[in-house]
């Protein structure tokens, strides 16, 4: 697998001498980097005990490279792309799975966060597509995704819980998988929540893209950490599975919004790969863009109403609340 990591660009250390304008908190210090990994992996839907090796053999590596925080895809310990909802049922694990013990283990052994995607067979009997949250002192959170991909609706129920964000080792660290991205309302109120760094287990569709551009959805993740001062970790998967090509679009975004750790984009043929870079949390905890422009503060929420109104208007425009 690829090494790949990043120093941190010039402007961002430049940017802790920033004089600091009237009425705002002293700045943040960079209280030290942590290094993460974002592995990029290709399970196979219907081999447990396959994708079970691929998932315990990339946190040991990911941790023999001194990383301090590891993301799995989504889905790793079932493959997606289920033939139908029986299918996922039949491969989908309780939360209380060895599978799951033994990503708990890896983390005590190696001192590690680990973000990995499951499919989950939930105690209603119900079938979910979850991620673990797991620290040393073992599974902290399990995060049910709340906005399901096209036919992700036909095998799955979708989570009803907003996503965990909980202080660790490696900082507060937040969690949503793949699709939940795509939604601005919720990035916003994990960042909200205190968010130094969001882990994002996914598995992207190959869709078709200009010529050397990056995916959409690593756009995606560079605008959602640009506009919420919060540092982005994405583990996507690769191969074709039952016909399906993945984008294998792993990368890490810094907090201002710019990759630290990526691939080349200028064609289809990514494989497997480790990307590792070195992030500071306290950079996430200081909003302000210049010495009188603040991301959160500038904010002007008693306006924002129409964001969450589910009438729709005119021409799929919201209806303003005065509309009645």
């Amino acid at each position: 697998m690829a090494w790949m990591r990043r120093p941190a660009p010039a402007h961002r250390t430049a940017r802790l001498t920033a004089a600091r304008g009237r009425g705002y908190r002293p700045r943040i210090a960079a209280t030290g980097q942590i290094l993460v990994c974002v592995q990029q992996l290709e399970p196979r839907v219907g081999e447990p005990d396959h994708n079970r090796a691929l998932s315990l053999q990339a946190i040991d590596e990911a941790a023999a490279h001194g990383a301090q925080v590891v993301v799995l895809p989504e889905l790793v310990s079932s493959g997606y792309m289920f033939a139908s909802a029986e299918e996922a049922a039949s491969l989908a694990i309780a939360r209380d799975d060895s599978l799951i013990g033994e990503w708990a283990e890896a983390a005590a052994r190696h001192g590690l966060v680990i973000a990995a995607g499951f499919c989950e067979r939930g105690e209603d009997g119900r079938t979910y597509n979850s991620a673990a949250l797991i620290d040393p002192g073992g599974v902290r959170a399990v995060y049910r995704k709340l906005h399901l991909w096209d036919r992700e609706r036909l095998w799955f129920r979708p989570g009803d819980a907003l996503p965990p964000v909980l202080d660790t080792a490696a900082g507060r660290v937040g969690l949503v998988i793949c699709y939940d991205l795509e939604f601005p309302e919720l990035t916003r109120m994990v960042a909200l929540a205190g968010a130094e760094l969001l882990l994002v287990p996914t598995n992207w569709p190959l869709m078709e893209r200009p010529s050397g551009e990056r995916p959409a959805e690593v756009v995606t993740a560079m605008a959602t950490a640009r506009i919420n001062h919060m540092a982005i970790a994405c583990a996507d998967r690769v191969g074709v599975e039952r016909g399906q090509p993945w984008t294998g679009g792993a990368a890490i975004v810094d907090a201002d919004g710019w990759p630290v750790a990526e691939q080349d984009w200028s064609g289809d043929a990514r494989g497997p790969c480790a990307l590792y870079a070195e992030l500071e949390p306290a950079r996430s905890r200081d909003k302000r863009l210049t010495d009188l422009a603040d991301a959160f503060a500038d904010r002007r929420p008693e306006l924002y109403d129409a964001v969450v109104d589910r009438r729709p208007g005119p021409s799929g425009m919201l209806a303003s609340p005065a509309a009645g």
